[in-house]
């Protein structure tokens, strides 16, 4: 016979210690010892008492009922008590709820083996209602705080995850251009001082290229400021797509301007990927009625490289990049224009 009441589904540890209450469940074959202890624990209004009498329904009984204490009786016709014990100490749902083992005698090494087994206490039954009182209200209150405790660290490592995944987010948004996605001019300090360092150290070119959309203005004026940010991402992505090595960089600096950081990059090949973000722009078809260029967006691209030294200003590169760009503007516009140091 089992005498159960019904409970929320869910975590086990989860479901007891929302219930603020002390759930007793004996697992003995003797209807006369469970009558015994119910009439024990009636008047403790906290304590709620659920009875199994067949030891092969405990485990289930128990991951049903979400006790706070099992009373378990250790000579069953069935099953050894000590077996029982094993099972609930290997369910996950289980293995943390304190288990009193009731005996019919006080013999030490019976005792022993139930501790080995894992019981947290033994009693010789019938106990006194007092010390039964009082020792589930000890075990309860041990695993619920067990529980509430656990609870307090999973939500503080919760708190913790979000609160580093929010400042992650909040540190990528600091380094990201909030129109085009690319990376900003704070970002790009950081990471050409970086890459700066390194072509010192390995004595590597790295190079720049200095982009600007020819006649910008003259687009906003005639296709509206909502027209031109549209042309700012389209050209923002396709210079981002033109240069995809892993250590790659296209930055939008402001306005109109994108600079491409191009590490490990020798002068030799910088006019030919120039040209390609020139071609990639133009391939974009985006109508432009008051360019003087073309009938279409393009852009002007300035590079320059050079193998740093220790004695080197890094941003005299940009400015060599920079110079390049209005040559190429200089020149006609929809093209490039490189220079080396």
């Amino acid at each position: 016979m089992n005498m159960m009441v019904s409970v929320e589904p869910g975590d086990a540890a989860s479901a007891t210690a929302a219930h603020h209450s002390i759930m007793v469940l004996l697992v003995d074959d003797q209807i006369m010892v469970s009558e015994a202890i119910r009439r024990a624990l009636v008047g403790e209004s906290d304590i709620e008492f659920h009875y199994c009498m067949n030891p092969h329904d405990a485990l289930a009984v128990a991951k049903k009922v979400h006790p706070t204490v099992i009373l378990q009786d250790l000579v069953m016709p069935q099953m050894n008590g000590l077996d029982l014990v094993r099972q609930y100490r290997a369910d996950p749902e289980t293995k943390a709820v304190p288990i009193i083992v009731l005996s019919t005698k006080e013999e030490p090494a019976v005792k022993s083996d139930a501790f080995r087994t894992g019981a947290s206490d033994y009693l010789v039954k019938l106990p006194d209602r007092i010390e039964l009182i009082a020792r589930i209200r000890h075990h309860s209150a041990t695993y619920l705080y067990q529980i509430q405790r656990d609870e307090a660290y999973s939500a503080l490592r919760n708190s913790q995850q979000e609160l580093m995944e929010t400042n992650l987010e909040l540190q990528r948004l600091t380094n990201v251009d909030g129109l085009t996605g690319l990376s900003n001019r704070r970002y790009f300090e950081e990471y050409f001082a970086t890459e700066w360092r390194n072509a010192i150290r390995l004595q590597e070119p790295l190079s720049l290229l200095m982009v600007d959309i020819d006649h910008f203005k003259q687009y906003n004026d005639t296709y509206g400021h909502l027209g031109g940010d549209e042309v700012l991402k389209s050209v923002a992505q396709a210079v981002q797509n033109t240069f995809r090595r892993p250590k790659d960089l296209v930055v939008r600096l402001g306005g109109e301007e994108f600079l491409v950081v191009l590490p490990q990059t020798p002068a030799s090949d910088l006019a030919m990927l120039a040209n390609k973000a020139v071609r990639a722009v133009a391939a974009l078809n985006l109508p432009h009625s008051a360019s003087s260029v073309a009938d279409m967006v393009t852009i002007s691209v300035g590079g320059a490289s050079c193998v740093p030294s220790r004695d080197g200003l890094p941003f005299a590169l940009v400015e060599i990049a920079d110079k390049a760009m209005y040559e190429a503007k200089r020149s006609g516009r929809n093209r490039a224009a490189v220079s080396a140091v």
